[in-house]
């Protein structure tokens, strides 16, 4: 009984101490500044933690040195299968790091949004990744905290982005080559500044380029499936009524509504006729999962979300030195994505 007792007993740094025969300090400068020791007694208060059967105590490691081994992460939505796969990429990283992360789903509604990042800083927080949009880059640089946001407007804070202008060249050649007669690109109404404006530029300057017949629609296609369903159902309509009888390429803004448009033409064709190509953006899961497997421009998830995630330890690894060098600037990575061909072109 009395054995049981002293396993159950809580281990402190105290008995650690008279383990080892280091002081409590020594002890203390192991779990928050290893590298002051050296390589053998960091070895040898490692065995000793092995012999104590210690745990260690996460808060008490927060309070002492502050450091809370968290991250905060806020993106738009998890309706889009490009969000849920990046956030499901961004947490693998765990593995990796060893950062936890807290998450909030965006409503767009900046002052609820500045209620997330309070309740973020309040769990001092080391560092954030942003995929939302509402709040400008301008205001959070000025929270003063590691941040690396992800396919949004980047002026004041360090970002990766996918080249989303060269993945609408290739998205638009690519339905060159299918020998459409008409070009039809479905996106969201976006500033300049937001990365995913150069699908909507690439798309514009090929098709001016090689003199094809096209046509740009910006919509608001909403932020569930029903709302997708039904945006999408009323612009095909009006498509095959304003172009019958065309061979029509359809490059749409992302892989969640490309997928709702091909379930749409499935339904009423039993098949995907030879009028229409299409070709969505991401290569999220969906693409090759869809009834019939979607061509995309592949944005290359896993590796923007190892990026951004590199990068923003980076950054909050910096902070933790006992003389951090002042940041000398923000850091923009672009990725380069890939065409993948499925069966939804030639």
């Amino acid at each position: 009984m009395g054995a049981l007792k002293l396993k159950q007993k809580k281990v402190t740094f105290d008995d650690i101490a008279k383990y080892t025969g280091f002081s409590k300090t020594t002890i203390s400068r192991y779990f928050n500044n290893p590298d002051s020791l050296t390589l053998e007694n960091q070895e040898k208060i490692a065995a000793a933690l092995s012999a104590l059967n210690y745990h260690e105590n996460k808060l008490a490691k927060v309070l002492a040195n502050g450091k809370s081994e968290f991250v905060g992460i806020i993106v738009p939505n998890l309706y889009m299968h490009y969000y849920s796969e990046m956030l499901n990429r961004i947490l693998s990283s765990y593995e990796q790091y060893g950062y936890k992360f807290l998450v909030f789903v965006s409503t767009g509604r900046k002052e609820e949004e500045r209620k997330y990042l309070k309740e973020l800083l309040a769990y001092n927080i080391e560092g954030m990744i942003i995929l939302s949009h509402t709040i400008p880059s301008k205001e959070l640089a000025s929270y003063n905290i590691p941040i690396v946001t992800i396919e949004r407007e980047d002026q004041y804070v360090s970002s990766v982005n996918t080249d989303n202008y060269m993945g609408a060249v290739q998205a638009t050649s690519l339905l060159i080559k299918n020998k459409c007669d008409i070009l039809i690109h479905i996106n969201s109404e976006f500033p300049s500044d937001i990365p995913a404006y150069g699908r909507i530029k690439g798309f514009l300057d090929i098709c001016e380029k090689e003199n094809i017949r096209h046509e740009l629609i910006l919509t608001d296609p909403g932020n569930t499936y029903k709302e997708n369903y039904d945006c999408i159902l009323s612009l095909l309509q009006d498509i095959k009524k304003k172009y019958p009888n065309m061979k029509k390429g359809l490059f749409m803004a992302n892989d969640t509504h490309a997928n709702v448009l091909l379930n749409i033409i499935v339904r009423e064709y039993g098949t995907l006729p030879d009028e229409f190509r299409i070709v969505g953006f991401d290569n999220s899961p969906i693409a090759s999962e869809a009834i019939i497997p979607i061509s995309t421009v592949g944005q290359q998830i896993e590796k923007i979300a190892a990026e951004a995630v590199e990068l923003l330890v980076e950054q909050m690894n910096e902070r933790k030195k006992r003389k951090p060098s002042p940041q000398k600037g923000i850091t923009h990575k672009k990725v380069t994505p890939i065409l993948i061909r499925r069966d939804t072109t030639d």
